[in-house]
């Protein structure tokens, strides 16, 4: 058994463990929450023995392995950093921190202290993600990945009356590319690599943080072009557009229909079978890394959490979306 920690006791860790329950190796023993009420509440509701208010004591204990991190993204570096330095294997809610700075130094920490680190991002190890990887030589020289993802944020409605929730406050590293803009960026870096630029531009809320935006990302033979968004929504689907074809995808968050449509005019249905809850993948990759003794996904690797951070960092710039942790991070 993997006994696991959680920090974070939000709708993301509830999804996360409808999910891990799944996996016959995964035991939740630790619930971390910044009141002991609301600690004992979650621990109580899903079995787990134990609870911490105190994330140092928490560290130093023995009662688990492995932990997820489900907090504010301005959150996530010092409390993996803390966990890795006890000898906790981290698997960290996307994005993995707040910029380059965080990421480089927390993966120099997972090395230096020899356990695995992972950035939870569910798409890339989606089996119809995989499948798509599988089947892109199909469609000939790649030209063009158009990504969309936009979804009308619940919170949006409470910040229009005046009330800035945390999906809308810089102060945690928020806003619309970090929450969701990732979830387009990150599957691209996976099938492409690293753009020789990016060009990034967005709709700046009062708050500080952008509601919607754009990127235009360079490559040698190809270009890629992201829109993302929580203050509208968006119905189309994403395409990586080929020579000889283009593959479709109707989420790119979530692919569950796929197909190539060829130049002839023929359509090749690549859909595979996806049972399971959409973070069960993740859970089990990491579970199965842990269970092997392995350090780094293959596919989640460092590479391209280290290339996503840059191209979020690299555009947030452009746009003028800076969070207090990029200027301690200077």
């Amino acid at each position: 058994m993997i006994r696991f920690a959680i920090i974070g006791t939000n709708w993301i860790t509830e999804s996360f463990l409808e999910a891990a329950n799944q996996i016959e190796t995964f035991d939740l023993t630790t619930v971390y929450s910044r009141t002991e009420e609301q600690a004992q509440t979650f621990a109580k509701k899903h079995g787990a023995p134990y609870t911490y208010t105190d994330l140092e004591k928490m560290a130093n204990s023995d009662h688990f392995d492995a932990v997820y991190i489900a907090s504010p993204n301005s959150f996530h570096a010092d409390q993996a950093m803390l966990m890795m330095k006890h000898g906790k294997h981290v698997l960290c809610e996307k994005p993995l921190a707040s910029n380059t700075a965080e990421v480089e130094a927390m993966i120099q920490c997972a090395k230096d202290h020899q356990v695995l680190l992972m950035e939870a991002l569910k798409t890339t190890l989606l089996p119809n993600f995989l499948n798509i990887k599988e089947h892109l030589h199909k469609i000939g020289k790649v030209r063009r990945y158009t990504a969309s993802y936009c979804q009308y944020s619940s919170r949006y409605d409470r910040y229009k009356q005046g009330e800035v929730l945390n999906a809308f406050d810089p102060t945690f590293s928020n806003g619309s590319l970090m929450d969701i803009g990732i979830y387009a960026v990150y599957p691209l870096v996976e099938l492409f690599g690293e753009p020789l630029s990016v060009t990034g531009q967005c709709y700046m809320l009062d708050s500080g943080v952008d509601g919607q935006g754009s990127l235009l990302l360079q490559y040698k033979d190809m270009d890629a072009v992201i829109t993302y968004s929580k203050i509208t929504n968006s119905y189309l689907p994403s395409e990586i557009q080929g020579e000889n074809g283009s593959v479709i995808i109707d989420k790119i968050h979530t692919p569950e229909k796929v197909e190539i449509r060829y130049k002839d005019g023929t359509v090749e249905d690549i859909t595979v079978s996806q049972d399971q809850h959409p973070m069960y993948y993740e859970a089990q990759e990491f579970i199965h890394l842990v269970s092997n003794k392995k350090k780094e996904s293959a596919i989640n690797s460092f590479t391209n959490s280290m290339v996503t951070a840059s191209i979020l960092e690299n555009a947030r710039k452009q746009m003028g979306v800076i969070y207090p942790a990029d200027r301690s991070s200077e």
